[in-house]
C-alpha cells in the first residue's frame, strides 16, 4: 500500500462557489483565532493545546458565523490542527513562529474527517462528494483509485482545485535493466539536452508574458485600496501569475514523461539551484525555468517507473570534458556553445557533450549518487573532487563501464 496523491481541478456552480467561500473564511478565521488564543497563553505563561485552542475557538465560533450549521465543521478543526503543527516545527527550531493568514486570491481548506470522508463518486469517477457541500464535478477522472484519506480544497485566482490523498495498492515498478541508459543536460536556453540531441525547449513563460505583467502591476499600484476597481485588477493579475506557472508546469511534465520513456538509468547535473540564484545576471532566468522543480518531477516519476537517477558529483566537469577522449579543459566561456577539444578534435553541441558526459557517468560502475541521495566517489583517473587545474598530460579521465 502506498499514499499517492492527485490534484484536479473543480467545476462547481455558483452557489457551490459561494459555499467553498464562506468554508476558506470559516477555515482563515479558526487559524487566526487559534493563533491569538496561543499568543495570548504565552503572555499568561500557559502552553497552550490543541484541545484548548480548539474549546475556546468553539465558544465564540457562532458569533462570527451564524450560519455555521450549512458549513462543515471540519474545515475549521484542520485549521486549528495544522496550526498547532505549525507550532510543533517551531519548538523543533524547524521553522519560524506561524504567521496570521490573509485574505488573498490563495485560499484553502481541508475538509476531511479521517478516511473516506471524502468520496470519489462511483458512478463515472467525474463528481466528488464532499461534506455539507454535495457532489462537485470534476475536470477530470482521478488516476488513482481507492480510499480517500485526505481532501485539501484550494482557490487559484479564479479556479478552485481539489488534492486527494489515496491509499492504493501499488504494485512493484517494472524490470528495466535491459533498457538503455541516457544522459540528461539541463539549463536555461533549453531546458533539457539528451545525449541523442533531442532538445526540449524553454518555455520561457515569465519572459513572455513579461509586457503585460508589468501592465498589469502597473494598474494595480494606482488603484485606490481595497476598492472595487483594485480588486478587479488584483483578480487579473492573479489570473496572470497562474496561466505562467501551468504554462511552465505543463512544459516539465511533457518533458519529463519523454524523458524517461525507454531507458533504465539517467544521468543528471547535482544542482545548487539556491547557490546559482544569487547570480544577478541570470537569477531571473532561472527563475523562469524552475530548474528545480523540474528535476523534482523527473526524480519521483523515475522512482515510480524502477529508472535508476544518477546524480554527478557537484565538481564533475560536465561541460569542460570531452567525451570522447576525457580532456578536460581548464575554462569553457558561457558564450562557447560549441563544444571543440584540441585533443582528439571531437566537436559537438555543448550541451549534448554535456549529457553524453552525464550518459557515461550513469553507466559506470561506481555511481556518484544514488536514488535515495547517498553519495560516493566516481571512479577516476587524473581527475579529483574540487576547483584543481588539470594540466594536459593529466588530463584523462577513464570511467569503468558495467
Amino acid at each position: 500500500m502506498a499514499l499517492l496523491a492527485h490534484k484536479t481541478a473543480l467545476q462547481p456552480t455558483q452557489a457551490q462557489r459561494q459555499l467553498l467561500n464562506q468554508h476558506c473564511d470559516f477555515a482563515r478565521n479558526a487559524y487566526n483565532a487559534a493563533h491569538s488564543d496561543f499568543k495570548a497563553g504565552l503572555e499568561a505563561g500557559e502552553f497552550r493545546s490543541v484541545y484548548d485552542l480548539k474549546k475556546l475557538f468553539n465558544q465564540r465560533k457562532r458569533e462570527v458565523f451564524p450560519d455555521i450549521c450549512d458549513l462543515s465543521q471540519n474545515a475549521g478543526k484542520n485549521a486549528i490542527h495544522n496550526f498547532h503543527d505549525a507550532i510543533q516545527r517551531w519548538k523543533s527550531g524547524q521553522n519560524h513562529f506561524p504567521k496570521r493568514k490573509k485574505h488573498n486570491s490563495r485560499s484553502s481548506f481541508q475538509i476531511d474527517n479521517g478516511v473516506d470522508s471524502v468520496k470519489v463518486s462511483s458512478e463515472d469517477s467525474t463528481h466528488v462528494i464532499l461534506p455539507k457541500i454535495g457532489k462537485i464535478r470534476l475536470s477530470e477522472k482521478p488516476r488513482w483509485t481507492g480510499s480517500v484519506r485526505r481532501a485539501v480544497i484550494s482557490r487559484t485566482a479564479h479556479r478552485w482545485f481539489i488534492s486527494m490523498l489515496f491509499d492504493v495498492d501499488v504494485p512493484d515498478p517494472p524490470d528495466t535493466s535491459a533498457l538503455p541508459v541516457a544522459g540528461c543536460d539541463v539549463g536555461i536556453s533549453a531546458l533539457a539536452t539528451m545525449d541523442d540531441g533531442t532538445v526540449y525547449e524553454n518555455p520561457r513563460a515569465l519572459r513572455t508574458q513579461e509586457r503585460k505583467l508589468k501592465r498589469l502591476s502597473r494598474s494595480l499600484s494606482r488603484k485606490q485600496y481595497r476598492s472595487g476597481g483594485w480588486w478587479k485588477a488584483k483578480a487579473l493579475l492573479a489570473r496572470l501569475l497562474m496561466r505562467i506557472t501551468h504554462i511552465r508546469s505543463d512544459a516539465h511534465h511533457q518533458a519529463t514523461h519523454r524523458i524517461l520513456q525507454g531507458i533504465s538509468a539517467l544521468g543528471i547535473e547535482s544542482l545548487s539551484v539556491k547557490g546559482l540564484m544569487k547570480n544577478r545576471k541570470l537569477s531571473k532566468a532561472l527563475a523562469d525555468a524552475s530548474l528545480g522543480g523540474f528535476l523534482v518531477k523527473l526524480k519521483y516519476k523515475a522512482v515510480r517507473r524502477g529508472i535508476r537517477i544518477v546524480e554527478a558529483d557537484s565538481f564533475f566537469p560536465s561541460t569542460k570534458r570531452c567525451s570522447s577522449c576525457g580532456y578536460v579543459k581548464q575554462k569553457v566561456s558561457l558564450s562557447e556553445r560549441h563544444y571543440h577539444c584540441g585533443v582528439c578534435g571531437f566537436e559537438a553541441d555543448r550541451d549534448v557533450n554535456a549529457a553524453i558526459n552525464l550518459k557515461q557517468v550513469a553507466s559506470s560502475t561506481d555511481e556518484t549518487r544514488n536514488a535515495v541521495g547517498a553519495s560516493v566517489t566516481p571512479t577516476g583517473v587524473g581527475w579529483m573532487r574540487g576547483r584543481r587545474k588539470i594540466k594536459p598530460n593529466q588530463a584523462l579521465i577513464h570511467f569503468a563501464t558495467a
